[in-house]
């Protein structure tokens, strides 16, 4: 039985980044008495401005709102040269192999890296401030060298996750036009090299004619082809380049980066970044929700493909002069002591990793940690989903020996940064809950109309004030941006920011996330939208209809099960080779993270007599909860006890 509340601890308090609530409920009250005020002082605090900005927020075209209008900065600059001048030796990021091997970049030889790519991507590829850059990368540094030389040249990124599909990888490149692809040959994988440069070949075997050209970094040393005239080899020109480039000076409001998400269609969204408004943002955060002193290691075990690595592998910890840990490989390989052998030998003083992972490491080596000293630790932290109880106690008392805070982080793409989190020091912690927003952020939980919802009843979480570090567009795409968004929930009549997230909030103010509204599902933290699954599902010649929810996982939070209707009222001769059939084809269009862990083959679908399909039902069935919702509208209620039936005999 877990406690109710753990208050912080007494050690960090004292030296805490926000020491108290006290201290956070002031800076709260003083971001709602004068909000352009709170954000304007950290602004000229945090960043070193190139030019000073004009106005702190332009309101004039909601919700295109604009931050910092008439400044000028630099983020490569802000997260690496500005820090030459007193953090030159210091170790910016220490990358460590899948099979051991490791490398120590200092400030100043990030910098030097940085330079000679920029200078590489500008010279040979002729890429300009605007172009758009496609990373298809492994965990290497290269990854994050490449990321800060297209802010350094005003270039804008798009990296893409090495699991996903050529075609995933298509749809990305040409919804961006993007004119380079930067990828590796391949990596390294629990011992085994596993190729990426095929899927980039795969992916421009037809259009793709913006593509102008593929660096590939060598990393496994497996052969691969070659392309004449389109594909050249990154260590090879890198050696010839300059280790000097002035940075570009960028607006404000200039993208910095794509990255996209699957959403309840079944088109991906390029979610775009801001300059300014992010890396401030990524850089507050940093320092506040991980208590960073100048002398920590801090280790983010996600992945760059996703924002969680961009804002808190490489952006925030970078702008905060912080040494940030780089791994290539997965917590349970050579064994599940992994991750705290790495913890002990770095002296890592954060960990910050996903409750899919603590469910893994828990599940394989319960007693690991108990092996090693993480005496070094002051901060865990989780992030993706909410983490369950049972996960929080094994993380709170084996990982950080009951004297560490835990940070259960929520935030999203979309965000760019924290949004609802515990402050080290600060927040007294109810497991498994995400506490309250951070200063300056307007996190509400709210009805569609903007009315605050009664103690413990869900609502929808929104942000009723615009904030530096949000989306500002989907990339080509201004009615998606708006309609995705802005189109559910309003406050004083005025749409406002919704998450797509359920949660409540309980007597003393605590909000906790009750999971998704809308149709995505939510892989080891990692949004999948249901659309994108189905329509690779209705690929297969035998399926004519489909509907793809979420299940409970043991590991992984939620599963993919899949309903499916197929066109032959004869059913199929061999259930396990079709699905096999069709997680082949959601491989292929997608990657292996959308793969169906179950599949359901039903003569039809619960749909209203519009012919929408009910997917509350199907979720109800599959999680064995009792149908709440009337069936008598259906278009053929008796479906849901036949699908149950088949479900039933399935569990």
């Amino acid at each position: 039985m877990l406690k109710e509340i753990y208050q912080p601890n007494p050690d960090i308090v004292s030296n805490a980044a926000i020491r108290g609530m006290g201290e956070y409920w002031e800076l709260q009250s003083r971001a709602k008495a004068d909000y352009e005020g709170f954000w304007e002082g950290y602004a000229n605090r945090k960043i070193e401005w190139f030019k000073p900005f004009d106005t702190v927020l332009d309101e004039s075209n909601p919700p295109f709102y604009k931050w910092f209008s008439g400044g000028q900065l630099n983020v490569a600059h802000q997260c690496v040269d500005r820090h030459l001048a007193t953090k030159k030796n210091k170790a910016a990021i220490i990358f460590e192999g899948d099979n051991g091997d490791y490398q120590i970049l200092t400030y100043r030889r990030l910098s030097y890296e940085v330079n000679k790519t920029a200078n590489m991507f500008k010279n040979m590829f002729g890429i300009k401030k605007g172009d758009r850059v496609v990373l298809y990368m492994p965990m290497i540094p290269e990854a994050a060298i490449s990321m800060l030389a297209c802010a350094k040249i005003g270039a804008i990124h798009s990296v893409v996750f090495g699991g996903f599909s050529a075609e995933a990888l298509r749809d990305r490149i040409e919804d961006a036009q993007a004119k380079l692809v930067v990828t590796a040959d391949g990596a390294f994988r629990k011992g085994k090299p596993y190729m990426l440069k095929p899927v980039v070949d795969k992916a421009l075997e037809a259009r793709c004619e913006c593509v102008n050209a593929v660096c590939v970094v060598e990393r496994n040393g497996e052969e691969i082809h070659w392309e004449p005239g389109r594909d050249y080899a990154y260590n090879e020109l890198i050696k010839s380049q300059s280790h000097v480039c002035e940075a570009e000076p960028m607006e404000s409001e200039d993208p910095l980066f794509l990255l996209y998400t699957s959403g309840s269609t079944g088109k991906p969204k390029g979610v775009q970044h801001a300059t300014a408004g992010y890396i401030l943002w990524a850089q507050m955060t940093m320092e506040w929700v991980f208590d960073l002193k100048d002398n920590d290691t801090y280790w983010c075990t996600a992945d760059v493909g996703w924002i969680t690595g961009h804002t808190y592998i490489v952006y925030g910890p970078l702008a905060a002069g912080a040494t940030t840990i780089m791994f290539e490989g997965v917590p349970t390989y050579p064994d599940a002591g992994r991750c705290w052998r790495m913890i002990e030998e770095y002296q890592i003083n954060q960990f910050y990793t996903a409750p899919t992972a603590i469910r893994l490491l828990h599940k394989m080596g319960a007693d690991e940690p108990a092996k090693y000293d993480l005496s070094s630790l002051r901060v865990l932290g989780t992030v993706g989903e909410p983490i369950d109880p049972p996960a929080w106690k094994w993380y709170y008392e084996e990982v950080g020996h009951e004297n560490c805070a835990i940070v259960d982080t929520w935030w999203q793409t979309e965000t760019g940064g924290h949004m609802v989190s515990p402050l080290p020091g600060a927040t007294a912690i109810k497991p498994a809950c995400a506490t309250f927003p951070l200063p300056g952020i307007m996190a509400e939980v709210i009805d569609e109309e903007g009315n605050p919802t009664p103690v413990g009843e869900k609502g929808f979480l929104c942000i009723t004030k615009p904030w530096p570090s949000m989306i500002r567009n989907v990339w080509g795409d201004e009615d998606r941006y708006i309609s995705s968004y802005f189109g559910d929930c309003k406050k004083e009549g005025k749409p406002v920011y919704f998450s797509g997230d359920g949660a409540m909030v309980d007597e003393g103010g605590y909000i906790t996330i009750t999971g998704r509204t809308d149709d995505v599902i939510n892989v080891s933290g990692h949004r999948m939208g249901t659309a994108e699954v189905e329509a690779a599902i209705k690929k297969h010649d035998g399926v004519a209809a489909v509907a793809v929810v979420g299940k409970p996982h043991e590991i992984k939070g939620e599963g993919i099960f899949a309903y499916i209707v197929l066109k032959s009222d004869d059913g199929v001769a061999d259930e396990l080779e079709t699905m096999k059939e069709i997680n082949g084809i959601i491989k292929q269009e997608i990657g292996a993270i959308a793969l169906c862990d179950d599949m359901a083959f039903v003569p039809d679908l619960p749909k209203t007599r519009s012919g929408k399909i009910m997917r509350r039902i199907l979720r109800s069935i599959v999680k064995g909860e009792a149908i709440t919702q009337d069936t008598s509208t259906l278009e053929d209620p008796s479906i849901v006890p036949t699908i149950e039936e088949i479900v039933n005999r399935k569990v």
